[in-house]
């Protein structure tokens, strides 16, 4: 075996699941089976000149890809070099073809196969997804069945997993029955199924369902299966396990974002102040300088001159970081929603805090609170810290070293352990009688 070869598991929103590479090429991925030890031994089996290890720099930035689309995220993976030696022609036509299909998108087989420009060859078209050795990277649950329905699926779970996937990404088929869902959160609601089809356009060659450049996912959602992602955390914290009937169920809050500015124009009167205090200032503020929607906008903020702001509650630190939160957005230098969207958590805390008085644990609320990021560990809130050293026995309170090298047991899920941290300090200050 080459020492550019080899396998990895990793932790996602459906699963643990695994991929193979040799070099910078990727030559297999594997969907979850009933088990870990499964998996494993169905990639030693398809494998077997592979052994398990870290991936290389190339494939670890797919996994996080991989990781992102499952969760929910925009994620790219049709750039994604692939070890295609040995395939038959015709398969390689398919596969490429498939890549081609956005996430929120299907098509059928019969369209596919026109696609490669072998009309009539929907059923070998069939069997050479079914025989996909990529599974996500080429997406073949996003080729469905001519009468609407998921039509088959090789993996483990069938169907369902299909059906699963398609779900995440916001695009199961019209005709067919809902997957099997653990919580509410996870399943897309009328609305946004409306909001979605609004933002979507009927593609001539079969009818793909391709999302339109700017369409986005609604604001106050979670980016992620919360039953997944509990479930993964059972398994890998056997502590924190034993205290997640005590503690509750997950119910993280996510509150919409009307945009950027607005969400740090917030973030800003809020800091170092009680939620009520600032909220009466934040209702000063927005009576002093909101727009139509009764909102602060960067323009009428810059009109405000320091005296009026200071009236209002605000410190002269905070006057300063909203004049130049307004500068920025009035410029056009503030990110928007849909290109945070596309972003990942660390490039998205790099840009929010170029904003004076905007630190790394805001940005960190904002992907947690906002944005519903599965993988956050705020690791300067004293508050979770505090819920380690209570959970786990540390005194004094842990340093944030000590809190980021526990929390790597809590990957992909940081978020939902952050939460369960932040509740064990809860219970302690208002214990449940009875």
């Amino acid at each position: 075996m080459g020492a550019d070869m080899g396998f990895a598991m990793f932790d996602t929103a459906i699963g643990r699941c695994a991929i193979a590479w040799c070099g910078d090429r990727v030559v297999g991925t594997q969907l979850p089976e009933t088990n870990s030890a499964k998996t494993r031994q169905r990639m030693q089996t398809r494998f077997p000149r592979t052994r398990e290890g870290n991936p290389p720099a190339d494939i670890a930035r797919v996994v996080h890809d991989l990781v992102a689309l499952l969760s929910g995220q925009p994620s790219d993976l049709g750039a994604v070099p692939l070890d295609l030696d040995g395939l038959p022609p015709f398969r390689r036509r398919v596969y490429e073809a498939a890549r081609r299909i956005p996430a929120g998108g299907t098509v059928t087989y019969g369209a596919l196969a026109r696609t490669i420009g072998a009309p009539g060859s929907a059923r070998s078209v069939g069997h050479a997804l079914g025989r996909n050795p990529f599974p996500l990277i080429v997406p073949c649950h996003r080729v469905v069945a001519a009468n609407g329905r998921p039509g088959g699926f090789t993996a483990a779970g069938g169907v369902d997993i299909k059906l699963r996937l398609l779900e995440i990404e916001n695009a199961v088929p019209t005709n067919a029955a809902p997957a099997r869902t653990t919580s509410a959160r996870s399943a897309p609601d009328k609305t946004r199924s409306k909001k979605r089809a609004s933002a979507t356009t009927a593609s001539a060659a079969g009818g793909a369902a391709i999302p339109l450049a700017g369409a986005e996912t609604p604001p106050g959602r979670l980016g992620f299966d919360p039953a997944a992602a509990v479930a993964c955390l059972r398994r890998a914290d056997q502590v924190l396990a034993a205290q997640m009937p005590r503690l509750g169920p997950f119910d993280l809050p996510v509150r919409p974002t009307f945009s950027v500015f607005d969400m740090l124009a917030e973030a800003i009167v809020h800091q170092q102040l009680s939620t009520r205090a600032a909220a009466t200032i934040f209702g000063r503020l927005r009576a002093l300088g909101a727009g139509a929607d009764g909102r602060p906008t960067p323009a009428r903020i810059l009109r405000a001159s320091e005296d009026e702001l200071r009236a209002v509650g605000l410190s002269r630190a905070k006057v300063l970081a909203l004049h130049d939160l307004a500068s920025r957005a009035d410029r056009g230098a503030l990110p928007g929603l849909e290109e945070l969207a596309g972003m990942d958590d660390d490039s998205i805390v790099a840009r929010l805090t170029e904003v004076r008085g905007i630190g790394r644990w805001s940005a960190e609320m904002f992907l947690i609170f906002r944005l519903g990021r599965p993988d956050v560990l705020p690791l300067a809130d004293q508050g979770l810290r505090r819920g380690v050293g209570l959970l786990y026995g540390i005194t004094p309170i842990p340093t944030p070293e000590q809190v980021a090298d526990l929390g790597e047991r809590w990957r992909p899920y940081r978020t939902v352990a952050s939460w369960y941290l932040w509740r064990v300090v809860e219970l302690e200050r208002n214990p449940v009688v009875g």
